[in-house]
């Protein structure tokens, strides 16, 4: 399975450009690795999947590689609150297959309701856990084991520092405790070839 080369130039620019102006939407300063993408989509079964749904899109690198990993007739959700991030993606990935959406992951079982959506096959998520609030990251996760199908995999990827600031002070943070409350089963694998290296935590919803 070929993931292609490294992001874009212009979307390295635009990326860079909103972490500074807004690091709290991006969570980083740089798009993903195509090797960190390569490990986050595998797992997915995305030949098998007609609906997938994407949690913070950014420049598209992660989109890109499910785009290029999907069924002709499959199709990908993504839910992106940045407003530049959402207006690059629909300037640059006309692919019908795509649905963006301005809203945030906490609101995507009722976003799916309303477009009509049963069970989704597959879920990615770029989103920077650390820097939300536990009360949002909850939501986040809680709500998905109720739009995946039985059996799908959910993929989430952190920086390998799993540091965060409470209160001016640093503090360790695991994703994948927080994960392990909604998936019964969660894998983990380290991805070296991204700026971070980065842990990469493959969800199974329950069947």
């Amino acid at each position: 399975m070929a993931f292609g080369p490294a992001p874009y130039p212009m979307s390295v620019a635009t990326f860079a450009a909103q972490a500074l102006a807004d690091f709290q939407s991006t969570a980083a300063i740089v798009p993903s690795s195509r090797f960190l993408a390569a490990a986050m989509v595998r797992p997915l079964q995305l030949e098998k999947a007609r609906t997938i749904v994407e949690f913070g899109p950014g420049t598209g690198a992660m989109t890109r590689a499910l785009l290029r990993s999907m069924a002709p007739d499959a199709r990908l959700i993504a839910f992106e609150v940045n407003p530049s991030f959402v207006k690059y993606l629909g300037e640059h990935m006309p692919d019908p297959r795509l649905t963006i959406l301005e809203r945030g992951a906490e609101e995507a079982p009722a976003a799916l309701a309303e477009l009509g959506v049963g069970a989704a096959d597959a879920a990615l998520s770029s989103l920077g856990l650390s820097l939300f609030p536990d009360s949002l990251t909850e939501r986040i996760l809680g709500g998905l084991p109720k739009i995946l199908a039985p059996g799908a995999v959910f993929t989430q990827f952190q920086y390998v520092s799993r540091m965060r600031m409470v209160d001016g002070r640093p503090e360790y943070f695991d994703a994948s405790c927080m994960i392990r409350r909604h998936f019964p089963v969660v894998e983990r694998r380290l991805i070296v070839r991204n700026i971070p290296p980065a842990f990469v935590y493959i969800a199974h919803n329950r069947l």
